[in-house]
């Protein structure tokens, strides 16, 4: 055999793996969603704890799993092939590189908690951002590995990850106009342009990956801000709207970009199991869903994933008590199957399996039955 004829054949064995791991659970699960569990910081984890998680991971039936990766690119790129070697697929959130000297806003706990540190999203790099983009997608091809979706950044339509905000902020939701006309909103405007210019980049280095070019490529996930305006508790910083969002990327290219678009969303966890809380739960999915994802096929948009979902559980008791919880999610899994067989929602994926103690539904050492819920298949009918 020759060199060429062993590459080709090489090719076609690691794509008959891929398709093996990706579209037989599509097929024994016909019209179903893509489902799957956040893992947090999974290289946060010794390497014998990752292998736990993936080994209960495969048992519970989770098929994909989405994390972020900042950093330590090799220790990512070996649990991700730890997860390939347990039928388990990775959604992967890239993070884009700075230009040299880039400032960078510092972490106050005290005075913002939860606005992290690192330099404005206006300061990506997009030629530094595709060599790393290459380097890594390259070495994932090298290792036979075909990635179940892709990200670029995460809910940078809020201060938290986004230091074009101003910190302090004036506790308020901007809108559309604002991004061009208030001095806040333009510096958040000039990071999005910056933004889809490396975004540009990741779909060309998708595109020419050998097995990752049918992966899903989506855009930042959006934080559920609420309505525009000054926020309903107030807050000492600022966001811009999914809306207002989502019309200035779409005006300025960004449908050629991506397959899909990308939502968070934290439903209120009040009044489990009564039917007045399931409405304004329900209300709230749709006044967040409906504006901005469109029937697949559709040419008014795409439809949308939900990248994270969930509620917490303060609960320290073994075993954990997940009755309110519980009750919960299988009220929210029947609102995802209505925007499925409307056929906005292509992607649901719940947050945590293990990261965020709070939110965790791997506890005392089992899955609970909130977790069992929630990575279990939507179907279309």
């Amino acid at each position: 055999m020759t060199r060429s004829q062993k590459t080709v054949a090489g090719f076609l064995m690691g794509l008959a793996g891929v398709l093996v791991l990706y579209l037989a659970p599509a097929t024994a699960q016909a019209d179903a969603i893509l489902t799957g569990i956040n893992f947090v910081h999974p290289t946060s984890f010794s390497v014998a704890d990752q292998n736990a998680a993936l080994a209960h991971m495969k048992a519970a039936g989770v098929h994909i799993i989405r994390f972020g990766m900042e950093d330590k690119e090799d220790e990512n790129l070996d649990f991700i092939r730890r997860a390939h070697a347990q039928n388990i697929g990775v959604v992967l959130i890239f993070h884009g590189k700075y230009a040299p000297g880039a400032a960078v806003r510092p972490y106050r706990p005290k005075e913002f908690p939860g606005m992290w540190a690192g330099p404005p999203i206006s300061f990506l790099a997009p030629d530094l951002s595709r060599i790393y983009f290459q380097q890594f997608m390259d070495k994932l091809d090298a290792a036979g590995i075909a990635l179940a979706g892709i990200e670029l950044e995460n809910e940078i339509n809020m201060a938290g990850n986004n230091p074009d905000f101003s910190l302090p902020g004036e506790g308020r939701v901007l809108g559309l106009d604002d991004l061009s006309h208030d001095s806040e909103g333009q510096k958040v405007a000039k990071g999005y342009l910056q933004y889809l210019r490396v975004l540009a980049a990741l779909k060309d280095v998708r595109d020419h990956s050998s097995l990752s070019r049918q992966a899903p490529l989506l855009p930042f996930s959006l934080v559920d801000t609420g309505p525009e305006g000054a926020w309903p508790t107030p807050k000492n910083y600022d966001g811009v709207s999914p809306g207002a969002t989502m019309t200035f990327l779409r005006n300025n290219g960004l449908d050629k970009l991506v397959d899909d678009y990308n939502l968070h969303t934290y439903p209120w966890a009040d009044g489990p199991g009564e039917k007045a809380s399931a409405i304004h739960r329900l209300r709230r999915l749709q006044q967040l869903a409906l504006p901005l994802c469109s029937p697949a096929g559709s040419s008014s948009g795409k439809p949308c994933w939900v990248t994270e979902w969930g509620f917490p559980n303060d609960s320290k008791s073994c075993p954990s008590d997940e009755r309110a919880r519980s009750l919960l999610v299988q009220e929210m899994m029947g609102d995802f199957r209505q925007l499925t067989q409307e056929k906005r929602l292509t992607g649901l994926i719940y947050y945590s399996w293990l990261g965020e103690a709070r939110f965790d539904v791997y506890r005392c050492g089992s899955l609970t039955k909130t977790g069992q819920l929630a990575i279990g298949p939507i179907t279309a009918h």
